[in-house]
């Protein structure tokens, strides 16, 4: 799944580039946050794209506005709700 700078600014409504280095720090933690939450490899992000990229909208949204006082529990919790009809079981 992919998520360009340009998305996540419109979703985020930034229009300057004063915060591209951040926002893009932003879209790989959220990826990375949501394929562990789903307990998806890599290669597996494909398997809801418009699900996958609903909570990695989420979260990079959320980690955008809560930069300073991110509550990372919340978050993750949030998170295992959205994704729980892909998320992979252990076994």
């Amino acid at each position: 799944m992919e998520l360009t700078l340009e998305e996540a600014k419109n979703y985020l409504h930034v229009d300057s580039s004063d915060e591209d280095t951040l926002i893009s720090s932003l879209i790989a933690s959220s990826i990375k946050l949501c394929r562990d939450v789903a307990r998806l490899k890599d290669d597996e992000t494909e398997k809801d794209e418009s699900l996958m990229k609903t909570a990695v909208f989420y979260a990079l949204g959320y980690l955008y506005e809560h930069r300073e006082e991110a509550d990372h529990h919340e978050l993750t919790m949030n998170l295992r709700s959205l994704l729980f009809s892909i998320r992979e079981g252990v076994f």
